[in-house]
């Protein structure tokens, strides 16, 4: 059970911190589309792939404290920020957990958006069937986010670069 917690929680180390739900439950669903071991189970969802396993163990990493959560007001919103707490820290010192580096694909899609990670988690959900395909399934579960070509070039390119880094 812990190895799962230890290993989100070596993914808030190495991401020192991350803003807004979305952006965390994406860049998860990202990395383990990048062989990165997590086990957490997704399905589709609105905003694309969705995992309430990530959910629920993220709110067992706060109870324990482990992981800091700070909710922001957002004029019209919340955001949340997540942190790695010493206690946290202390919790891995004594629970080592090895995975592949993942600190550059980290690095990188936190400089992304919310909106281009659901992009990019989007199409790595259907990466089974052709890039035309994908294409096509893109524009049809996501019509109100109304996705640009350039987008999707942009996401083809990212996904691309994700997958090399390793």
């Amino acid at each position: 059970m812990l190895a799962n917690h230890a290993r989100l929680m070596k993914f808030f180390l190495d991401s020192n911190e991350v803003v807004g739900r979305k952006k965390l439950q994406k860049m998860i669903y990202i990395l383990k589309k990048c062989g990165i071991p997590f086990e957490e189970k997704y399905e589709f969802h609105f905003y694309g792939p969705y995992s309430e396993e990530l959910t629920l163990r993220i709110e067992e990493l706060c109870n324990l404290g482990f992981i800091s959560e700070v909710k922001e007001d957002k004029s019209n919103y919340y955001q949340y920020r997540y942190q790695v707490t010493s206690q946290g820290e202390e919790f891995l010192d004594h629970s080592p957990v090895e995975l592949p580096a993942m600190e550059e694909r980290i690095a990188v899609m936190k400089e992304k958006s919310s909106r281009f990670l659901e992009l990019v988690s989007t199409m790595l959900y259907f990466d089974n069937l052709s890039k035309v395909e994908v294409e096509e399934k893109v524009r049809t579960v996501k019509k109100k986010q109304n996705f640009t070509d350039q987008e999707l070039v942009d996401a083809w390119d990212f996904i691309g670069c994700l997958t090399e880094k390793h």
